[in-house]
């Protein structure tokens, strides 16, 4: 049987830290799946195509992963995939707490799926999207934070 992974997340846009995540989780699974949330909670600044277009492009070369997205509960699409791991990238104590209670309520719906965390290495701790968009909104360096094509995009969306 093999072993699927599901990599859920906004990726808002994709940065090198979710780039390391998915690079080392492919090592460990035999195919990953790498899935771009759509909630009506949150207010996006790429759309989920465009978000699914750049993970595409930045995972091309890699066999083992698969770009896919779902608007609903990440369980619900795992259990029609047939997946039966979802990987969650820690950066620091804060996420921890998040992501644990996270797990709980989907092993509680769906007790067939294990949930893998991750640590992010510690030259990523920093990075999350939203800092991300932060730094690019005041025109500071985003090079080394997120792909080097994502960064005329992110210029363009944010000082237009």
């Amino acid at each position: 049987m093999s072993k699927i992974a599901v990599y859920p997340g906004s990726f808002d846009p994709i940065t090198t830290g979710h780039l390391d995540i998915i690079e080392r989780i492919s090592n460990i699974f035999d195919h990953v799946i790498v899935l771009v949330a759509e909630s009506n909670q949150k207010d996006y600044l790429f759309t989920a195509n465009e978000r699914a277009e750049f993970l595409k492009k930045i995972t091309k070369d890699n066999p083992k992963v698969e770009v896919d997205i779902f608007k609903g509960l990440t369980v619900e699409y795992m259990k029609k995939r047939k997946a039966h791991v979802i990987v969650r990238g820690l950066r620091a104590v804060a996420d921890f707490e998040y992501e644990g209670t996270l797990a709980s309520m989907n092993k509680r719906l769906a007790p067939e799926i294990e949930t893998f965390m991750i640590f992010s290495r510690p030259e990523y701790y920093f990075i999350s999207s939203r800092a991300v968009k932060e730094v690019a909104r005041h025109g500071g360096e985003l090079k080394g934070l997120v792909p080097e094509f994502i960064i005329p995009e992110l210029t363009k969306k944010l000082r237009g």
